[in-house]
């Protein structure tokens, strides 16, 4: 047996994790941006309680999350039903409900990295660009967003390897369909199952390992990169 070689299904795994994390990822950021700030700086009833269903995921066992997703977004849910019958969106037992639900599971990771950077962040900086006349929005973008930035790759790379690694949630909600629901961890799963497998789910470990490390490095990096910038003369 070749140690080194994929079959075209593995293949289909490895792309469709990488696609459903990296979709699931960049869906959720201005998301997870807003959110982030909301709680940093937001004082308004209920934060508590938005804070707690934002982390709600972590808490909850990931087959209780994809129920849930399946109840709200499968074809007879609320929500599932009228994006089926008005947009001709399908997220149940698609790629997309893959991503929904990674989505999901990895939001509390990107939020709480984003709203930490915000909570850091000096606000006499911000002070100082609002006596020059720079709007709200424009001192966000200008000053605040800049501060943070190394929160958001964090907190995108926590989420994008939530993601990577996600299956009670996923195979719930979507199940384990081979070319269109079946990630890596669906993948292992399914080669653990079956007399043999091992060689099989043992490739397929290696190759979540590599990725995921690798996503670290270039987390690492980039913001190695804009600290210099930021702090270069």
């Amino acid at each position: 047996m070749n140690w080194f070689s994929l079959s075209a299904e593995e293949w289909t795994a490895v792309h469709l994790s990488v696609r459903i994390a990296s979709v699931a990822t960049i869906a959720s950021l201005p998301f997870g941006i807003a959110v982030g700030v909301l709680l940093a700086r937001g004082r308004f009833w209920g934060k508590s309680l938005l804070n707690g269903l934002v982390h709600l995921p972590l808490i909850l066992p990931p087959v209780v999350t994809g129920f849930l997703l399946l109840i709200l977004f499968g074809r007879r849910g609320p929500i599932g039903a009228f994006l089926a019958e008005n947009l001709g969106i399908v997220l149940s037992f698609r790629w997309t409900g893959a991503a929904l639900a990674c989505a999901v599971m990895g939001f509390p990771l990107l939020v709480r990295s984003i709203r930490l950077s915000v909570e850091a962040v000096d606000r006499g900086l911000e002070d100082a660009a609002s006596t020059l006349g720079a709007s709200p929005g424009w001192v966000f973008m200008t000053v605040t967003l800049p501060l943070i930035l190394p929160g958001i790759i964090a907190g995108m790379i926590l989420s994008f390897a939530k993601a990577m690694g996600e299956f009670g949630a996923t195979i719930t909600f979507v199940s384990n369909i081979p070319g269109e629901t079946q990630t890596l961890s669906a993948a292992i799963y399914t080669f653990t199952q079956v007399p043999g497998g091992d060689a099989g789910a043992f490739k397929l470990t290696i190759i979540s390992v590599i990725i995921s490390m690798a996503a670290l490095m270039a987390s690492e990096f980039m913001t190695y990169l804009f600290a210099r910038k930021v702090t270069s003369p």
